[in-house]
């Protein structure tokens, strides 16, 4: 059967994404100035979302969430219009049927359960960043 599939890999460090935001894109997002225009690095985040059926996260869990460049990637990308907000000249971000994540915590999942860990990583990451509405196993 022919699925007619295309993957895109990423690699924040290898592209050299800038997760820290520019005193502009701290201006446009903590204040609501959506007259800011979004720069092309992150209309290019946008275009690679808005053209995917599902999206991999793969990373180490870092102090309980993921590490500062994936983090400062959500904090560019996830912009005010597109992620959250309204905007009508802004298109939104779309709804993604699909997501995988896979992440090395360096201790099991039921000690991370224990310790509460494993739902911080699923509010702040499953929930919150993905969505509820997202269909993901969780393992």
């Amino acid at each position: 059967m022919d699925q007619h599939w295309s993957l895109e890999f990423l690699d924040l460090y290898e592209m050299g994404f800038q997760s820290d935001l520019s005193e502009n894109e701290y201006e446009r997002e903590g204040f609501a100035k959506t007259e800011i225009p979004i720069s092309n690095d992150v209309l290019a985040e946008h275009k690679k979302i808005d053209h995917a059926d599902c999206i991999v996260f793969i990373y180490p869990v870092w102090w309980s969430d993921c590490p500062a460049k994936l983090k400062g990637w959500f904090d560019r990308v996830y912009s005010l219009g597109y992620a959250y907000g309204h905007n009508d000249n802004i298109q939104k971000m779309k709804t993604l049927k699909f997501g995988l994540v896979i992440c090395t915590a360096g201790h099991p999942n039921e000690f991370l359960a224990e310790i509460g860990i494993a739902q911080s990583m699923q509010t702040i990451f499953l929930d919150d960043r993905l969505g509820k509405d997202l269909n993901i196993r969780k393992c």
